[in-house]
């Protein structure tokens, strides 16, 4: 994966934009599928586009805080 704190506050809201995307689109194949092998498929990808999410989120949530002094 590229280096986040390389991407402008668009581009970083806007992955974030698409992977909340994602994940809804994975909740709704999760409710349709049959078959083991498909739903555990289905659960790892939207496990991985959780990770994703959260890790993007923090990094846009430290670069709105004010910085320290």
């Amino acid at each position: 994966m590229s280096n986040e704190s390389s991407l402008s506050s668009a581009e970083l809201n806007n992955r974030i934009r698409i992977l909340e995307d994602n994940i809804r689109q994975l909740i709704e194949q999760a409710a349709a599928a049959s078959g083991e092998q498909n739903e555990a498929r289905i659960a790892d990808r939207l496990h991985q586009q959780n990770e994703e999410l959260e890790r993007l989120t923090r990094e846009r949530d430290a670069r709105s805080k004010p910085p320290t002094t």
